[in-house]
This record gives structure tokens, C-alpha cells and sequence, in this order.
């Protein structure tokens, strides 16, 4: 299994991806190698109770920005930079692509900085 770095929020786990089937499409999962997911729906998607941390990082965390997180960027924010990337704004019908930085956030896997 691929590595992509050390776990920010635990002592010796390391950030794996995995494979997920998410509503029919395949998504790839960046969680730590202590964190242990299972779904009964393919939807949701919960700790099991011998999970050790929670982190993880879906591929699509920032899809509706019309961002997919690539393994290189993932390194980026596991050696704790920020990452300036581009996003795409639909509002009014028309497509605006703009950048910002994004960060490692333990809940969500990643974050938007809107300064």
C-alpha cells in the first residue's frame, strides 16, 4: 500500500491511500494508517472501535470547488505547509477560477483559508 507521509495528528501512523467506492464512484481515501473505516451504506462512512486516530483526507474533499487533491499536493500539507491551489466559483451561470491556500484541519481533512 502507498504511503504519503507521516500522520500530523498521531504518533506512528502514516497516511495511506486507499481505494472507496463512494455513490458508485471510485474516490480515493488519504487516512492514517491507525484510523479504520467502515460503511454499511457506502455512503457514510464510521470509525470501527479499534481505530486509534480519525484523520483522513478524501480525494474529493473540495469537489465542490471543482478541486481533486493529487498525492503530491497531499505531501505538501503533510510536511505542514499551506498549499495554494485553484478553485473554480460557478455563482451567476458563469465559471471563475480563483486561488487559495488550503491547510490541514483534523475534522474535515482539509480547509479553505478565507482570509
Amino acid at each position: 500500500m502507498m504511503t504519503l507521509g507521516k500522520c500530523p495528528y498521531c504518533d506512528d501512523g502514516v497516511i495511506e491511500v486507499r481505494e472507496k467506492e463512494v455513490m458508485g464512484k471510485k474516490v480515493k481515501l488519504y487516512a492514517c494508517s491507525n484510523a479504520h473505516w467502515i460503511s454499511a451504506d457506502g455512503e457514510m462512512f464510521e470509525l470501527t472501535s479499534d481505530a486509534r486516530c480519525d484523520f483522513r483526507i478524501w480525494q474529493n474533499s473540495l469537489a465542490k470547488y471543482g478541486k481533486w487533491l493529487s498525492y503530491k499536493e497531499v505531501r505538501t500539507l503533510l510536511d505542514g505547509e499551506d498549499l495554494e491551489v485553484e478553485l473554480l466559483s460557478k455563482k451567476y451561470g458563469k465559471k471563475i477560477y480563483y486561488k487559495k491556500y488550503i491547510t490541514l484541519n483534523q475534522e474535515y481533512g482539509v480547509s479553505v483559508i478565507w482570509d
